[in-house]
């Protein structure tokens, strides 16, 4: 299982990444496993010394009557200090965000993929349309 943020390629060129671990509760991990998650839209924020995805979409799990989670709530990421300093100061910088990658089981844990990425401009964006086209002519 591994969800792909298509939108962040298109949207943005990034830079570099970093592997991350996710809070979870039973019922997002259940759905998780199932491939019911979306990663468009959805951005890192550091605050308070941690990291949180914002807006990621977790569907509620069918089977999980009252215990059933907030679909698009806040969840911590789990990474050492020194990884949270490092991605704050790369995300100062002038045009820098963190964007959220991948998703994906890693020994039964969920992994989150940050990419430090810049955005990309109308231009850039027509290139990048583009190639692929001519890659899908070349077919």
């Amino acid at each position: 299982m591994e969800i792909v943020n298509r939108k962040a390629k298109f949207d943005y060129f990034i830079e570099s990444e970093i592997e991350s671990g996710i809070v979870l509760k039973g019922t997002e991990i259940k759905s998780l496993r199932k491939g019911s998650a979306d990663l468009k839209d959805t951005y890192v924020r550091i605050k308070n010394n941690e990291a949180y995805i914002i807006n990621m979409y977790i569907a509620k799990y069918e089977e999980g009557n009252i215990f059933n989670h907030d679909e698009r709530r806040e969840r911590k990421l789990l990474l050492h200090k020194k990884e949270i300093i490092k991605l704050s100061e790369l995300c100062n910088r002038d045009g820098y965000t963190l964007i959220p990658v991948r998703l994906y089981l890693k020994k039964n844990l969920a992994k989150v993929s940050i990419g430090v990425c810049k955005g990309k401009k109308n231009y850039d964006k027509r290139e990048s349309i583009k190639e692929k086209d001519l890659k899908r002519l070349e077919r």
